[in-house]
């Protein structure tokens, strides 16, 4: 998976809950703050406004994503450690769905068009070297720019600042919904043919399920379901394991 931008994201998967400590700012240069409604996404752009509804008791939050993460296998979303208590999650992983706000989000990315976002995967990967060139010929003023933030403010003749970003804090409160009973499954891979599909679930004890996406009709390869998210690790680290590299788990 790579950072890209995606303003209409939809996910249902297991949110956990962010460390408190760590680097003192965020990936997209905040300071880091667990009373703040903030979260990590492995691949959404940075910043991201997002609702969180925990599938198991009803209750939505609105975070905004400013870091990367989580780490832990089969799972999408880390979440602050004040928005995991108000959608009143425990120590453990909970069954969330995620809708992002398009408005907030593109709103953002237009107000900080400089701003130190994460690099993805279109940005410089090496160090970029900038010259002054109004020092002259004979010596040139050279520094390395080595974040894709500095590289994009420097093509677009500004000075990134080192000074941490500062965005206004989203409320913090919850709503109150109807809890969602769902099911795990491990997913080991799509494909565009059926045969394909059939040919690994047969290998692996899975069952093939139709998949549809921006792209079209897929057939996803599936293990389960699963009635607890300690069933749907194990099925998942015995996937890893056997090098299917593609698997997640999925929550409905």
């Amino acid at each position: 998976m790579y950072p890209r931008e995606n303003f209409a994201y939809q996910a249902m998967g297991l949110a956990v809950r962010q460390a408190d400590s760590g680097p003192s700012l965020t990936t997209d240069g905040e300071v880091r703050n667990p009373l703040s409604m903030t979260g990590s996404h492995p691949t959404l752009q940075l910043p991201a406004v997002l609702s969180v509804i925990n599938l198991d008791n009803g209750r939505e939050v609105t975070i905004r994503v400013n870091d990367r993460g989580p780490a832990e296998a089969g799972r999408v979303l880390g979440l602050s450690r004040k928005a995991a208590d108000l959608l009143g999650m425990g120590v453990g992983p909970a069954r969330v769905r995620i809708v992002e706000d398009e408005a907030a989000s593109r709103h953002l990315g237009e107000v900080l068009p400089g701003g130190p976002m994460l690099e993805i995967s279109a940005a410089p990967r090496g160090v970029v070297t900038q010259t002054d060139l109004g020092s002259g010929p004979a010596s040139p003023q050279t520094r390395a720019i080595t974040t894709a933030a500095e590289a994009r403010a420097a093509s677009a003749g500004q000075v990134a600042s080192a000074e941490p970003l500062q965005l206004p804090d989203l409320p913090v409160q919850w709503r109150q919904g109807q809890p969602v009973a769902t099911q795990l499954w491990v997913e080991f891979a799509d494909f565009t043919g059926r045969g394909a599909a059939a040919r690994l679930a047969a290998q692996n004890g899975g069952v093939v399920w139709p998949s549809f996406t921006p792209q079209g009709k897929m057939w996803a390869v599936r293990q389960g379901p699963f009635t607890t998210i300690s069933d749907a690790d194990a099925a998942l680290k015995r996937a890893l394991a056997d090098g299917l590299t593609g698997s997640h788990i999925v929550v409905e």
